[in-house]
């Protein structure tokens, strides 16, 4: 079983579960106390487990081209964005981040579930093309800093300023002489920062080791909390964000998922004449958001119904500490979606109310990265 550099700071603090291949901490404190740190103040995860992979050469941008959906060739040095891979016929084989670090060198980064699908399509479409793609998902520790104060606590153990980064933005920094890259990203709808502990591989994790110890102890006036993957689901879910393999997969194409926005059919991808296709016709089914009315649990699998009729799946669902109430991400068959009022979720023999909602679930004045400041 793989392992992450911090494997043993895991399994001495949190509540082990099996994930993507991995043992890692559901929870630490508990599941409700590190959401609630993360939408209030601040809350670090491991996120080790993602793949990354470093992309460079002088057909670097042709390949993430042909790879990716959005337009790579937009990035300026320092900055990234988020992007889809999709199969031949147009279906997500995965989302992804992009990052542009120097001339003709690219980060990506994936999913944990789809590290060797994912590095094999790269090799693959990489023949015949002068370019050096290299793993580097054991060798890089990766954590995310999230929540409103996280700004204030990186800015402790940072060399250079991080405030100004932009978001989707990437610099490099160094904290006691350790070599990190630090991009304004994350996983949870608020402020934040993705760290990358270069030069830190699983065999030697000591230097990742030392940078979460020393981010937390400079987070310890903010109160944060080491985050496990409980958290984690849940503050995407209140952001409407995907996962994959649960909300899109290889057989859902992005505009299905609302996911058109990082398609840019201007250019040539592979599944592009599919997509061209899907949009023209528009999707029989799409991705929409549920709050309910009653203060229950959606599930995975639930049927959506309206006027007692299934008209769609739950494939994300659950009772939000911020909103307090049940939220839920699915499918319905997109003929349906002309009225907030009729959609109900089928809970065991209940039909639970439920409100049709543009994501994020939660109040964006209080809350997320576009927060206003009081």
């Amino acid at each position: 079983m793989p392992i992450v550099q911090l494997q043993e700071f895991h399994q001495r603090k949190g509540h082990i579960a099996e994930f993507a291949g991995f043992n890692l901490a559901l929870w630490f404190k508990g599941i409700v106390a590190e959401t609630k740190a993360v939408r209030n103040s601040v809350g670090i995860f491991d996120v080790s487990h993602m793949g990354r992979a470093i992309i460079r050469g002088n057909d670097s941008l042709k390949l993430l081209e042909r790879i990716t959906t959005n337009n790579v060739s937009s990035l300026n040095l320092g900055e990234g964005h988020y992007s889809l891979i999709c199969n031949e016929q147009g279906g997500i084989k995965d989302d992804v981040l992009v990052f542009h670090l120097k001339d003709r060198e690219y980060l990506i980064v994936y999913n944990a579930s789809n590290r060797s699908k994912d590095f094999g399509w790269f090799l693959k479409n990489a023949q015949a093309l002068t370019v050096e793609i290299e793993d580097v998902s054991d060798q890089v520790a990766m954590f995310a800093l999230q929540g409103p104060n996280s700004a204030k606590v990186l800015q402790r153990v940072s060399g250079e300023q991080v405030a100004s980064i932009p978001r989707f933005g990437c610099k490099w920094n160094e904290v006691a002489g350790m070599k990190l890259l630090i991009s304004r990203t994350g996983y949870t709808g608020e402020d934040g920062f993705e760290i990358f502990v270069w030069d830190s591989p699983v065999a030697n994790p000591k230097d990742a080791q030392s940078v979460w110890e020393k981010i937390l102890a400079a987070g310890g006036p903010e109160g944060i909390e080491p985050c496990g993957l409980g958290a984690r689901d849940i503050l995407r879910l209140e952001a409407g964000l995907c996962l994959y393999g649960t909300d899109i997969d290889e057989g859902t194409d992005p505009y299905e998922a609302k996911l058109g926005f990082v398609v840019k059919l201007e250019k040539d991808f592979i599944g592009k004449s599919r997509l061209e296709e899907a949009k023209r016709q528009g999707p029989k089914k799409i991705r929409i958001g549920l709050v309910t009315v009653n203060r229950v649990i959606p599930r995975h699998g639930y049927e959506i119904l309206r006027s007692m009729n299934k008209v769609g799946t739950v494939t994300s669902g659950s009772l939000s500490p911020t909103v307090e109430k049940g939220i839920a991400i699915g499918y319905v068959e997109t003929k349906e979606v002309n009225d907030a009022s009729s959609f109900s979720i089928k809970i065991r023999d209940r039909a639970e109310f439920a409100r049709l909602v543009k994501p994020p679930f939660y109040d964006s004045s209080r809350f997320g990265y576009a927060r206003i400041a009081c």
